[in-house]
């Protein structure tokens, strides 16, 4: 047979090496591998390097990035070094010769594979362990910046007369320490531990000795060592007891020492430390005795001291000492307590006042007269108009406003300051009509303009809208001129590219227009090395090769004002709502922004998500860092986003923020002065909500300062649910200008109100001076309720089962609409409390929210009028007619000048009757609900001014139809501002047609 090869005898195929050529491929596609890995991880730090130097802020960026690295470069190396070290220090301490046991024999194979590559493994696996820990240890740059840059707070804790730093700035550091030293002890244990036993030192189930001398002296020094860890641990637990939490039945999150601390764990931890020494230094002489017997003894003592001493013993004294008197015995404590705590929040100052809650003054007429100066009564609730603005003023589906609108302060035309609901209209991608990547990015880039509308009174196109005092696209009225352009929001948070070859959608006043940034903010984009990067840093290889990106192309991007404050201040806790004010021609985002500390001692611990949640919270509405448990916190920094171009500035607010000072320290030139702030942009400060949330939830419990009463906890009380919400949740906070029992003027002021705990009356009101320009900012006022007064619970209640509220809603059923109540306003008043609540209505044709009624309740009284006026007229049992006072707190509808009369005057109404009928009919043609609303509202008001304007004697133009008197001696009833045409008690006009379904397009509109 021949041969067919394969075989031994076969050919033999020859395989060569590759050729140079190949070999050249395969090391340049290699390099050109690791070339564009490397390039994908420097783009992430690049693209931060030039986002930072485009802010002003590179400084935060260096100092951030060098400490980080110097932390990972000392503390890799360190743990590197230990553990390298006690693993060649095993291996050369290894016995010569190994026992010949199964077990030994077992391990050679290991030895033997491991001998050619020991130096490779041991670099390995210090490098491996090196990186971990230098990665870990570089999170702790917060903690090194605060421990070297410390200042003092010049107060002491009460048990150890340390300053308080100590605790906020040392003790932090010196527990990373304590637990970096753990870490290396017990992996370099470990580690030597291993290499005995794998070179013999160290045998389990070999005859003989179950160690050498050698490895007994190696391993019972490094748990010497541990031991000594373990004894600092001991010392620094004493001052860890003054910020330790634990459960106490006096509040949650109890802070601080109590009775069984400072008698039992005290002495206790002080007993063991000396323990723990004594044990280390009978570890470290095996190095001389080379027998475990003592050390053995020693750590037995000590753990069983640590059950006996630091367990039993403080139960016992619990059990037979505190608990039989406990509150005698804690009394010192809880005091210490209380007053650490309201330090720590900054509530020590908060003003308690006995308040019985009843009227002083049975006199209605004085009473309504004081209703008129004791507030501002906000009938415009920010958090339910938004889609009012949504509705009137988007003007493009491109732009939104925010669910939750802001209150601020500005002055009218006369120069009084009023308080103004205010919302920009920022971009909104989702409604942009084509969407593409140019389209998004590059066409429409940002928003336009601010609206505004007064807090007080509401607007008759159509009636119950906001009373705009900003309004239309460009956006006109009494602001004067400013920047309207809005690159930056709460909304803008994708990136876009600017001032290129690509045109921007733009408004100018005579219409749609085009524009190209003219701003410094961004980066450029001129460069390819930088397009490139931002090209791999967001994934979108289009920015790299897109002809829409050219010369003076700029990227924005970190674009929300939160975003933008936490990145620049990383050691900031930002409020969760920042809100935007017209200053010197410019929109600008005002953010409120805290210094925190975790280390108060004796302060109870909150944490900041829950405290500053309620029912109108929202994911962008919550705080920044929401999980941080604090037991400090300082509204120190006051920053400013500009909406054009992006600019940060931060300023100092609280002056004596010892926090504060250490940042500025770590951080120096990031914070300008306070005396920097420009007196416009002051004048749009305000007292923060968050801050305030916090706040109020501490002065549930810690407005008692007598220890006994703080323990029984009998007058404790409760944020309370909100009522006006179907959402569970605390009842928000509400800004609102007006003044407390014994004040000469209203003060804009941030309010809220509290119950009693597990009561729904009232059990208390809180205001705080928010009005930053005045002398008594942060003034924080309680008043107590001394006798039984409903809560606002109780008054919601009463007011869902009110007579004229379930006919209202029945009407409101037959036009397919739905009730919203605004927010409940509670206002002190002449020793009572008077609330006042806004009612809209929204649905059918009208998808937004629009005032209808408004409601009242003072004392046991309760009333639901068409407006402000006639709900403080009728709480009070006051006639309209005799309310004469010129306060812009009561909404137009309330007019002191007389009715014309007279032939001219009949003349005019007539023909206005004529001319509204007849926009009626033209209305009612072309199914414009909002236009036929209006016509019908002046009809009425037409024929109201004919009635009034005829003679009241006499004649046979007194009689209407020949039977009954046309005025009949009457006054006219008054227009209503606010109440809609379906909710009148008269009909629209006599004879004026009314298809199905009018009245329901009459009120709503589309």
């Amino acid at each position: 047979m021949p041969d067919r090869g394969g075989g031994p005898t076969g050919p033999r195929i020859r395989v060569g090496r590759p050729s140079r050529r190949a070999r050249t491929l395969l090391m340049t596609l290699g390099v050109l591998a690791v070339l564009a890995m490397a390039f994908v991880m420097f783009a992430g730090f690049w693209t931060d390097w030039l986002w930072y130097r485009s802010v002003a802020y590179s400084s935060v960026f260096t100092t951030t990035l060098w400490t980080k690295i110097g932390l990972f470069l000392v503390f890799g190396l360190l743990m590197a070094v230990a553990i390298g070290v006690n693993i060649w220090l095993a291996h050369r301490l290894r016995p010569p010769l190994s026992a010949m046991s199964l077990e030994q024999q077992s391990l050679d194979r290991y030895r033997m594979s491991i001998a050619p590559y020991k130096k490779w493994v041991l670099l390995a696996v210090t490098a491996l362990v090196g990186l971990i820990a230098g990665a870990s240890s570089s999170g702790q740059w917060r903690t090194w910046l605060m421990y070297v840059n410390g200042v003092p707070f010049n107060q002491k804790d009460p048990q150890f007369k340390l300053d308080v730093a100590f605790y906020a700035f040392d003790l932090p550091w010196y527990r990373f320490l304590l637990g970096f030293g753990f870490a290396a002890t017990v992996l370099s244990l470990i580690a030597a531990a291993l290499t005995h036993y794998l070179y013999g030192g160290l045998r389990i189930t070999s005859p003989g000795a179950r160690a050498t001398g050698a490895a007994t002296g190696h391993l019972s020094v490094l748990l010497g060592v541990f031991v000594s860890l373990k004894a600092v641990a001991y010392w620094l637990d004493r001052y860890g007891l003054a910020v330790k939490s634990s459960d106490f039945k006096a509040t949650d999150n109890w802070t601080g020492l109590r009775y069984v601390d400072a008698n039992a764990y005290l002495p206790a931890k002080t007993i063991l430390f000396c323990i723990a020494v004594i044990c280390a230094v009978l570890f470290f002489a095996t190095l001389w005795r080379r027998t475990w017997q003592l050390p053995v003894i020693g750590f037995g003592l000590m753990v069983l001291s640590a059950i006996l001493i630091g367990g039993l013993y403080p139960a016992i004294v619990q059990k037979f000492q505190v608990q039989p008197n406990e509150q005698a015995k804690e009394a010192p404590f809880i005091q210490k307590n209380i007053d650490a705590t309201r330090d720590a929040y900054d509530i020590d100052d908060a003003k308690v006042d006995d308040y019985d809650g009843q009227a002083t003054t049975e006199d209605d007429t004085k009473l309504r007269a004081a209703a008129n100066t004791a507030a501002s009564y906000r009938v415009m609730d920010p958090n339910v108009v938004s889609p009012a603005f949504q509705q009137l003023q988007q003007r493009r589906n491109y732009y939104q406003f925010p669910k939750t609108l802001d209150v601020d302060r500005y002055k009218d035309k006369d120069g009084k300051e009023q308080d103004t609901v205010i919302g920009l209209r920022e971009l909104n991608i989702e409604g942009i009509p084509k969407r593409n990547w140019i389209n998004d990015h590059f066409t429409y880039t940002h928003g336009y303009g601010a609206i505004a509308a007064r807090g007080t009174t509401t607007g008759t196109n159509p009636t119950g809208s906001p009373d705009f005092t900003e309004s239309g696209l460009p956006s006109t009225g009494e602001f004067d001129k400013y920047e309207q352009r809005i690159y930056y929001g709460e909304k803008t948070e994708q990136y876009s590219i600017v001032g290129g070859p690509q045109k921007e959608l733009d408004y100018e006043e005579d219409g749609e227009k085009t524009t190209s940034y003219k701003g410094d903010s961004g980066v450029s984009l001129s460069n390819t090395f930088n397009r490139a990067a931002y090209a791999v840093s967001f994934s979108e290889p289009q920015i790299m090769y897109s002809g829409a990106i050219g010369e003076g192309s700029r990227i924005l991007y970190n674009r929300t004002p939160k975003e933008r404050v936490e990145a620049v201040a990383p050691w900031l806790t930002i409020d969760g709502d920042a809100y935007p004010a017209v200053v010197d021609g410019r929109i600008q985002w005002i953010v409120d922004a805290y210094t925190t500390s975790n280390g108060y001692p004796y302060a109870s611990r909150t944490t900041l998500g829950d405290t500053t949640a309620d029912s109108l919270t929202t994911n962008q509405r919550a705080v920044v860092a929401q999980q941080n448990q604090v037991n400090y916190i300082r509204n120190s920094v006051k920053a400013t986003v500009d909406a054009y171009d992006g600019k940060v500035k931060l300023y100092e607010w609280d002056t004596e923020d010892p926090v504060l000072k250490t940042w500025r320290k770590a951080f120096p030139g990031t914070v300008e002065a306070r005396g920097d702030i420009p007196k416009a942009l002051m004048d749009h400060l305000r007292y923060p909500q968050d801050l305030f949330k916090v706040q109020r939830e501490l002065l549930t419990r810690y407005h008692v300062e007598d220890p006994a009463q703080f323990y029984s906890g009998s007058d404790a009380w409760q944020v309370p649910d909100d009522p006006t919400n179907k959402e569970p949740g605390s009842v928000p906070p509400y800004y609102l200008s007006m003044k407390m029992p014994g004040q000469n003027a209203q003060e804009f002021s941030l309010t809220t109100t509290f119950t009693p705990r597990g009561r729904p009356n009232l059990g208390a009101f809180m205001a705080v001076n928010a009005d930053a320009a005045s002398k008594d900012y942060g003034t924080m006022r309680l008043l107590r309720v001394t006798s039984t007064v409903k809560g606002p619970g109780q008054v919601q209640s009463e007011l869902n089962g009110n007579d004229d509220v379930a006919e209202f809603v029945r009407n409101l059923k037959g036009t397919d609409s739905d009730i919203e109540y605004g927010n409940l306003l509670t206002v002190p008043l002449e020793g009572g409390f008077l609330y006042i609540e806004p009612v809209y209505t929204r649905g059918g044709n009208q998808n937004y929210p629009l005032l209808r009624k408004v409601a009242a309740s003072y004392g046991s009284k309760i009333v639901f009028e068409n407006n402000l006026g006639d709900a403080l007229n009728a709480v009070f049992g006051v006639d309209g007619d005799t309310d004469t006072s010129p306060d812009p707190s009561v909404p137009p509808g309330e007019t002191d000048e007389p009715p014309a009369t007279g032939d001219a005057a009949l003349e005019k109404a007539i023909a206005d009757a004529q001319k509204a009928y007849t926009d009626g009919e033209k209305a009612l043609k072309e199914q414009d609900w909002p236009a036929y609303g209006k016509a019908q509202d002046a009809l009425q008001e037409a024929l109201e001014r004919a009635a009034a304007a005829q003679p009241k004697s006499g004649g046979d133009g007194d009689k209407a139809d020949g039977d009954k008197p046309a005025a009949d001696d009457a006054k006219p009833a008054k227009p209503d501002s606010s109440a809609s045409p379906a909710s009148a008690e008269k009909p629209a006009a006599d004879g004026a047609r009314k298809p199905e379904g009018a009245e329901k397009g009459s009120d709503q509109g589309s």
